[in-house]
């Protein structure tokens, strides 16, 4: 189950981005779109999130779809934008039918990048949504390369406590069909062929990323010994961003969109987000913290459904899905560091991550 690939590589999916990186500004959206039908979960592991309609994800409300995902910049004024990704499917005819027209579900979350373009007051709004969902069209079959890096929700996103750029990245796993082992003792179970776990990460952490063949923790010395370096320039009003009047390590969020077409309940879904997050834990070291909004998203389009006649089958297939899924976040947020490239505003300058 080698990763690979995009959040495209699920059938169905669609993402646009906006952003602005000029006059100010340093933010934006990124827009997942989804397919009619398609059910949704989210789980919310972080201490400082910034949410809209996740309520409508839990598995025992009336609707049982979503129709997209809104993330964004702009920390909590920023979810103004999800307004405009529900406008926009709303023109396309796409939400829950009700009398008179359709209410589409719309579920975000926020990344803090207030003040890194030099304008506090520069963020995202309902226009920059609706762009950003408009933007989708027709790039399924595009490439990706422009999908990724300082993009959409990561175009003022930063990493290692504000010290790097991060931004956009994105993987995917596909689940091998055929027969796989079953419980112990047990006949093997038969995975349908065509299965993909797809995701994209906003990359905004207040942890820096570990890297395959990096010894972990013990080596982020140096890095740490940076961090507290741009703190104290942030402190003094120069460096690592618009940082002088607040909190330190305050302001961090990786925002998680984990797809697949494996057919799975809300309350299947809401599982998979939270399976999901190990992904996270072992791409960002520290992760889930107070000071982070970590966020994960977790979506099914319902497409393929595998052999639920058996116990056994219901449950391997969850979890090869579920494991499928921690793979795929943990390399698109590796990707989101690796994608992302330098930048100064009045604010500040980022520089790329020391990718090892």
């Amino acid at each position: 189950m080698g990763p690979m690939g995009s959040l495209l590589d699920v059938p169905g999916l669609r993402v646009g981005h906006a952003q602005r990186s000029e006059d100010g500004w340093l933010s934006g959206v990124t827009a997942v779109v989804l397919p009619p039908g398609s059910a949704g979960g989210v789980d919310v592991r972080g201490g400082g999130p910034g949410t809209i309609e996740t309520d409508a994800l839990d598995p025992s409300t009336l609707v049982q779809t979503v129709d997209g995902i809104a993330l964004c910049g702009g920390s909590a004024y920023g979810l103004a934008a999800a307004g405009g990704v529900q406008l926009w499917l709303e023109q396309q005819g796409q939400g829950h039918p009700v009398v008179g027209g359709v209410v589409p579900i719309v579920a975000g979350a926020v990344i803090f990048d207030l003040g890194r373009g030099g304008d506090f007051g520069a963020r995202p709004d309902a226009a920059m949504g609706f762009e950003a969902a408009a933007a989708c069209v027709g790039l399924e079959d595009a490439p990706d390369g422009g999908l990724r890096g300082c993009v959409g929700a990561g175009t003022g996103a930063a990493v290692g406590r504000a010290m790097y750029k991060g931004g956009v990245g994105m993987a995917s796993v596909k689940v091998p069909g055929g027969a796989v082992p079953g419980p112990p003792g047990g006949a093997p179970v038969v995975l349908p062929e065509g299965i993909v776990v797809g995701a994209l990460a906003v990359v905004n952490a207040a942890g820096v990323p570990v890297f395959p063949g990096a010894a972990g923790a013990g080596e982020l010395g140096d890095t740490e010994g940076e961090a507290e370096i741009a703190q104290e320039a942030a402190a003094a009003g120069e460096g690592g961003g618009a940082r002088g009047s607040v909190a330190p390590d305050a302001l961090n969020t990786t925002l998680v969109v984990v797809a697949t077409n494996a057919s799975l309940t809300p309350a299947e879904c809401k599982r998979l987000a939270t399976a999901a997050h190990a992904g996270l834990a072992r791409a960002l070291d520290p992760s889930h913290t107070l000071v982070d909004g970590d966020t994960v998203f977790g979506l099914s389009t319902r497409a393929v459904e595998f052999d639920r006649s058996s116990e056994a089958g219901r449950v391997v297939g969850l979890m090869s899905v579920q494991v499928a899924a921690a793979n795929a976040v943990r390399e698109a947020i590796l990707d989101g560091v690796r994608s992302a490239t330098p930048v100064t505003t009045p604010a500040g300058t980022w520089e790329r991550f020391p990718v090892p």
